[in-house]
């Protein structure tokens, strides 16, 4: 399970090293594409298969289902490691999430997410004080650990 919260640079070729401990998670090879919230998603690719399959099952004829499959697919791209441990990230999607300098790299169970030190201080902050409630409303009051 892919977790826990890092802090590492970007340089000015689109290099972000990722943690040892998340390289060997993904994997030789995985894809990188635009998240939710302007941030970027980091997908295993046993991880991407399945989003994939959902995604072909989702029905061509509804608008909603075509924005988002040409907002998450447009931007997808298979990436390596190089022998330093980076990943080189596509300028569309640096643009897209605001990458600067400083990147915030954290483990979400199925995903990695990227983000820019600043736009995932200012989503931090404003949902920090509102967990209790967000986990309330997720989470059934006869939910018990194992279920």
């Amino acid at each position: 399970m892919l977790m826990g919260e890092f802090h590492h640079n970007i340089d000015e070729k689109g290099r972000l090293t990722l943690p040892a401990k998340f390289r060997e998670e993904l994997g030789e090879s995985f894809i990188v594409t635009r998240g939710l919230e302007e941030c970027l998603f980091v997908y295993p690719m046993n991880e991407w298969d399945k989003i994939t399959k959902k995604l072909n099952n989702l029905p061509f004829t509804k608008k909603d289902a075509r924005s988002f499959m040409r907002f998450f697919l447009s931007g997808a791209t298979a990436a390596e490691f190089d022998k330093q441990g980076r990943i080189n990230i596509t300028s569309p999607l640096i643009s897209y999430a605001e990458l600067k300098k400083e990147c915030v790299i954290i483990g979400v169970g199925d995903r990695l997410e990227i983000w820019s030190s600043e736009k995932w201080n200012s989503f931090y902050d404003m949902n920090k004080d509102n967990l209790s409630n967000i986990a309330e409303d997720l989470f059934d009051s006869n939910w018990t650990e194992g279920d």
